[in-house]
């Protein structure tokens, strides 16, 4: 049963025309963080890849990649790589980027050295998200365009370790990636990985995830929201038939969930509460902030 209009719907004189997982791309070819500009806008012939550790990367198609500071816009960082980029992310003088073929390598970025280079097996088909590598500590995990994490050492410049996620032959890259309660989530289009001590995997067809302090959030093809423990045990679930979610939102004591045909969800976090309400979903990227839904010059929230 409908409850009525969501109220919280607004126009937007901004249209997004492409996102990555962490910051979207104005028609104006400025950047979006969040819920604001950031000042910085990108050559008509790049793409946007992510927003790392302070700094704006976009690349083009023949391997241009550009770093620009958000704080210091005049600082700008270009390395010629001379082939298509997936991803790419930075952590002090670090530069990671996963090329398009899967192979992967570090940079020095004051010295523009290569510091490591490891190929990988060029996937055929993939997933529009893109999990940009993953700094933590000394290590650099990329999350591989054919499913696997590849734990890479800067000190030692070598590979350490690779995990395999999942084996599909297509659209198998991670899509999420996340750290909770000391466990390694990694997820694909139809598996999840929890990784610690020991290897915990399951088996969904995924469409959003989101993370919230310990609870791990998916909703599924099939119309279901379910919220997940670490090792990936369910907590609770609701089916909603026929459903297509576009995303997912958690805000403060509730969890929000925008259906493509219309409808925002508003659940309990247990899941067993809901009401449904009519929105206005435009055909067009979606942008999901930690409030507020953006679907092309428009945008809901839920604050």
């Amino acid at each position: 049963m409908i409850k009525g209009e969501w109220e919280k719907q607004y126009a937007s004189n901004k249209r997004i025309v492409d996102t990555t997982l962490d910051a979207a791309l104005l028609e104006n070819r400025e950047v979006f963080i969040g819920n604001e500009p950031t000042g910085i806008k990108l050559d008509e012939k790049h793409r946007l890849l992510s927003n790392s550790d302070g700094w704006i990367i976009s690349s083009s198609i023949d391997g241009e990649l550009v770093l620009q500071f958000i704080v210091d816009k005049s600082m700008k960082e270009v390395f010629q790589l001379s082939k298509t980029i997936a991803t790419a992310s930075v952590k002090d003088d670090i530069l990671a980027v996963l090329f398009a073929d899967n192979e992967l390598a570090l940079y020095s970025i004051s010295s523009k050295k290569l510091l490591l280079k490891e190929q990988g097996t060029a996937p055929i088909i993939v997933n529009a998200k893109i999990v940009k590598p993953y700094f933590m500590n000394d290590l650099v995990l990329f999350l591989t365009l054919d499913g696997k994490i590849i734990i890479v050492s800067v000190p030692q410049k070598k590979k350490l370790r690779t995990i395999i996620v999942s084996s599909q032959e297509h659209f198998n890259n991670i899509i999420s990636f996340h750290v909770i309660e000391d466990k390694l989530i990694a997820i694909t289009g139809t598996k999840l990985l929890s990784f610690a001590q020991k290897e915990i995997r399951t088996k969904y067809e995924i469409r959003n995830v989101i993370y919230d302090d310990d609870v791990l959030y998916i909703t599924t093809k099939q119309g279901e929201i379910i919220s997940l423990t670490s090792d990936l045990q369910v907590k609770a679930k609701v089916k909603f038939p026929f459903a297509h979610f576009l995303g997912l939102i958690s805000y403060k004591e509730k969890l929000y969930a925008l259906e493509k045909e219309g409808y925002l969800i508003e659940l309990s976090k247990d899941l067993l509460t809901y009401d449904v309400y009519e929105a206005n979903v435009e055909e067009g990227f979606i942008y999901t902030s930690d409030k507020i839904f953006y679907i092309g010059d428009e945008y809901i929230s839920v604050e």
